[in-house]
Protein backbone atom coordinates (compact mmCIF):
# COMPACT_ATOMS: atom_id res chain seq x y z
CA UNK A 1 0.00 0.00 0.00
CA UNK A 2 1.43 3.81 -1.02
CA UNK A 3 0.99 5.84 1.47
CA UNK A 4 -2.00 8.93 0.74
CA UNK A 5 -1.37 12.67 1.50
CA UNK A 6 -5.00 12.51 0.08
CA UNK A 7 -5.97 10.09 3.46
CA UNK A 8 -4.15 11.96 6.03
CA UNK A 9 -5.03 15.50 5.02
CA UNK A 10 -9.02 13.76 5.19
CA UNK A 11 -8.52 12.30 8.95
CA UNK A 12 -6.64 15.95 9.90
CA UNK A 13 -9.79 17.90 8.25
CA UNK A 14 -12.44 16.05 9.62
CA UNK A 15 -11.25 16.60 13.26
CA UNK A 16 -10.61 20.20 12.35
CA UNK A 17 -14.48 20.12 11.52
CA UNK A 18 -14.80 18.23 14.89
CA UNK A 19 -13.38 21.81 16.75
CA UNK A 20 -10.83 18.82 18.63
CA UNK A 21 -7.94 17.05 17.78
CA UNK A 22 -7.89 13.63 16.79
CA UNK A 23 -7.34 11.28 18.88
CA UNK A 24 -4.29 9.68 17.59
CA UNK A 25 -3.65 8.09 20.56
CA UNK A 26 -6.29 5.26 20.02
CA UNK A 27 -5.46 5.02 16.21
CA UNK A 28 -3.36 1.60 15.92
CA UNK A 29 -3.18 1.21 12.12
CA UNK A 30 -0.96 -0.89 10.32
CA UNK A 31 2.31 1.08 9.17
CA UNK A 32 2.23 1.59 5.09
CA UNK A 33 5.91 2.86 4.51
CA UNK A 34 7.37 6.02 4.86
CA UNK A 35 6.68 9.66 3.43
CA UNK A 36 9.14 12.47 1.57
CA UNK A 37 7.95 14.78 5.17
CA UNK A 38 10.44 16.32 7.06
CA UNK A 39 10.00 18.92 10.03
CA UNK A 40 13.58 20.64 10.09
CA UNK A 41 15.06 22.33 13.26
CA UNK A 42 13.39 25.43 12.82
CA UNK A 43 10.14 24.08 12.36
CA UNK A 44 9.49 24.19 8.69
CA UNK A 45 7.78 21.06 7.20
CA UNK A 46 9.06 19.97 3.57
CA UNK A 47 7.52 17.50 1.22
CA UNK A 48 8.99 15.86 -1.39
CA UNK A 49 12.10 18.62 -0.37
CA UNK A 50 9.99 21.56 -1.02
CA UNK A 51 8.68 23.98 2.09
CA UNK A 52 5.28 23.63 2.71
CA UNK A 53 3.77 27.18 2.53
CA UNK A 54 0.77 27.34 3.36
CA UNK A 55 0.10 27.19 7.03
CA UNK A 56 -3.49 26.13 7.56
CA UNK A 57 -2.12 22.57 5.87
CA UNK A 58 0.67 22.35 8.21
CA UNK A 59 -1.32 22.88 11.29
CA UNK A 60 -3.72 20.38 10.03
CA UNK A 61 -0.71 17.71 9.32
CA UNK A 62 0.60 18.74 12.65
CA UNK A 63 -3.13 17.43 14.43
CA UNK A 64 -2.41 14.11 13.27
CA UNK A 65 1.07 13.64 14.22
CA UNK A 66 1.91 10.24 16.58
CA UNK A 67 5.13 9.31 17.84
CA UNK A 68 6.08 5.85 18.87
CA UNK A 69 8.85 4.20 19.74
CA UNK A 70 11.43 7.40 19.13
CA UNK A 71 9.81 7.78 15.64
CA UNK A 72 7.40 10.06 14.06
CA UNK A 73 4.36 9.24 12.05
CA UNK A 74 1.38 10.49 10.78
CA UNK A 75 -1.85 8.66 11.66
CA UNK A 76 -5.09 7.96 10.28
CA UNK A 77 -7.70 5.19 12.13
CA UNK A 78 -6.57 3.32 8.79
CA UNK A 79 -2.99 4.19 8.09
CA UNK A 80 0.19 5.09 9.44
CA UNK A 81 3.20 6.49 7.60
CA UNK A 82 6.66 7.65 8.59
CA UNK A 83 8.27 11.36 8.50
CA UNK A 84 11.69 12.37 9.98
CA UNK A 85 12.27 15.09 12.77
CA UNK A 86 15.42 16.70 12.80
CA UNK A 87 14.76 17.65 16.56
CA UNK A 88 11.24 18.20 17.53
CA UNK A 89 8.38 18.50 15.89
CA UNK A 90 7.44 21.90 16.78
CA UNK A 91 8.66 25.41 17.93
CA UNK A 92 7.57 27.40 20.58
CA UNK A 93 7.48 30.87 19.06
CA UNK A 94 5.95 33.25 21.85
CA UNK A 95 5.72 32.97 25.07
CA UNK A 96 3.68 34.68 28.02
CA UNK A 97 3.50 34.95 31.71
CA UNK A 98 1.36 36.42 33.93
CA UNK A 99 1.27 36.46 38.03
CA UNK A 100 5.14 35.75 39.98
CA UNK A 101 6.69 33.78 41.93
CA UNK A 102 5.20 29.79 42.12
CA UNK A 103 1.91 31.58 41.64
CA UNK A 104 3.04 32.57 38.18
CA UNK A 105 1.82 31.00 34.83
CA UNK A 106 3.74 30.62 31.98
CA UNK A 107 2.09 29.86 28.57
CA UNK A 108 3.73 29.17 25.24
CA UNK A 109 2.43 29.30 21.61
CA UNK A 110 3.66 26.90 18.75
CA UNK A 111 3.89 27.62 15.50
CA UNK A 112 1.31 25.75 14.49
CA UNK A 113 -0.67 27.66 16.85
CA UNK A 114 -0.82 25.52 19.75
CA UNK A 115 -1.18 26.79 23.47
CA UNK A 116 0.34 25.27 26.64
CA UNK A 117 0.85 26.23 30.31
CA UNK A 118 4.29 24.97 31.52
CA UNK A 119 3.43 23.32 34.98
CA UNK A 120 3.37 19.41 35.39
CA UNK A 121 1.70 17.78 31.81
CA UNK A 122 3.71 20.71 29.86
CA UNK A 123 7.48 20.38 31.64
CA UNK A 124 9.91 22.63 30.53
CA UNK A 125 13.66 21.00 29.86
CA UNK A 126 16.87 22.28 28.89
CA UNK A 127 19.23 20.39 27.08
CA UNK A 128 23.01 20.61 26.61
CA UNK A 129 25.21 20.19 23.79
CA UNK A 130 29.06 19.07 24.42
CA UNK A 131 29.86 22.83 24.07
CA UNK A 132 27.94 23.74 26.97
CA UNK A 133 25.14 25.25 24.24
CA UNK A 134 21.73 24.90 25.52
CA UNK A 135 18.41 23.66 23.60
CA UNK A 136 15.13 24.65 25.72
CA UNK A 137 12.38 22.44 25.13
CA UNK A 138 8.29 22.43 26.48
CA UNK A 139 6.47 19.49 26.49
CA UNK A 140 3.07 20.31 24.11
CA UNK A 141 1.26 17.01 23.71
CA UNK A 142 1.49 12.78 24.10
CA UNK A 143 5.39 12.78 24.04
CA UNK A 144 5.63 16.23 21.39
CA UNK A 145 7.92 18.56 22.52
CA UNK A 146 8.36 21.91 21.18
CA UNK A 147 12.12 23.86 20.96
CA UNK A 148 11.64 27.19 22.25
CA UNK A 149 12.94 29.58 20.08
CA UNK A 150 15.94 31.98 21.05
CA UNK A 151 13.69 35.09 21.62
CA UNK A 152 11.27 33.04 23.69
CA UNK A 153 13.92 31.61 25.49
CA UNK A 154 15.82 34.84 26.59
CA UNK A 155 12.42 36.14 27.60
CA UNK A 156 12.09 32.89 30.20
CA UNK A 157 15.52 33.69 31.44
CA UNK A 158 14.52 36.86 32.57
CA UNK A 159 12.08 35.31 34.08
CA UNK A 160 14.00 33.40 36.13
CA UNK A 161 14.79 32.99 40.14
CA UNK A 162 17.06 31.08 42.37
CA UNK A 163 15.56 27.91 43.91
CA UNK A 164 17.34 24.88 46.18
CA UNK A 165 16.55 21.64 44.57
CA UNK A 166 18.01 18.48 45.84
CA UNK A 167 20.38 20.40 47.69
CA UNK A 168 21.61 22.06 44.60
CA UNK A 169 20.96 25.95 44.25
CA UNK A 170 18.99 26.14 40.46
CA UNK A 171 18.32 29.22 38.37
CA UNK A 172 15.12 28.69 36.90
CA UNK A 173 11.78 29.02 36.70
CA UNK A 174 7.63 28.75 38.13
CA UNK A 175 4.72 27.87 36.36
CA UNK A 176 1.75 26.29 37.91
CA UNK A 177 3.46 25.74 40.90
CA UNK A 178 6.27 23.55 39.51
CA UNK A 179 9.98 24.77 39.14
CA UNK A 180 11.46 24.00 36.18
CA UNK A 181 15.28 24.19 36.72
CA UNK A 182 17.52 25.16 33.96
CA UNK A 183 20.91 25.67 34.73
CA UNK A 184 23.17 25.14 38.60
CA UNK A 185 23.79 28.35 39.75
CA UNK A 186 27.37 27.43 40.31
CA UNK A 187 27.55 27.51 36.72
CA UNK A 188 26.41 30.94 35.98
CA UNK A 189 28.96 33.61 35.04
CA UNK A 190 29.93 35.79 37.34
Amino acid sequence: MTPSTDQLLKAAQDAEKAGKLPPVHLWNPDFCGDLDMEIKRDGTWFYLGTPIGRKPLVRLFSTILKLEDGKYFLVTPVEKVGIRVVDAPFVAVDIEATGDGADQMISFTTNVDDTVVAGVDHAIRVERDEGGEPSPYVHIRAGLDALIDRKSFYRLVDLGVTHGVDGTEMFGVWSNGTFFPIIPVAELDP
